[in-house]
């Protein structure tokens, strides 16, 4: 069984680029929708930050305080739109995994020797 952060890894590792999850859209997905900050949190551990972590945002499609230059940039550069307020177009660029396709990952498939 994978942990708390294992889960949201996986998933935070699938979001394709040109797309954004919310922190609650992330914890909906892992069967733990009250639990959005704790998505947040775990942003913080260092094995994760090779993750697309700049492709996570707030509900409302604004960005993390203290992060929002670099972030905003990054998805500027994926072709991502932007209100006038610097918040995310959600309904045009919220990640949907049943319509968008998602990236296989390596550990996808069991190992053969």
């Amino acid at each position: 069984m994978k942990t708390f952060n294992e889960q949201v890894y996986d998933i935070v590792a699938r979001i394709p680029v040109g797309r954004v999850a919310t922190y609650g859209q992330i914890a909906q997905m892992i069967g733990r929708p009250r639990m959005a900050r704790f998505v947040g949190y775990a942003s913080n551990n260092k094995s994760s930050w090779n993750l697309p972590w700049h492709r996570v945002v707030f509900k409302d499609g604004s960005l993390c305080a203290g992060y929002q230059k670099e972030q905003y940039r990054q998805l500027k550069a994926e072709g991502i739109k932007f209100d006038k307020d610097k918040k995310v177009k959600m309904t045009e660029f919220q990640w949907n995994p049943e319509r968008d396709s998602v990236p296989m990952d390596i550990r996808d498939f069991p190992l053969v020797f």
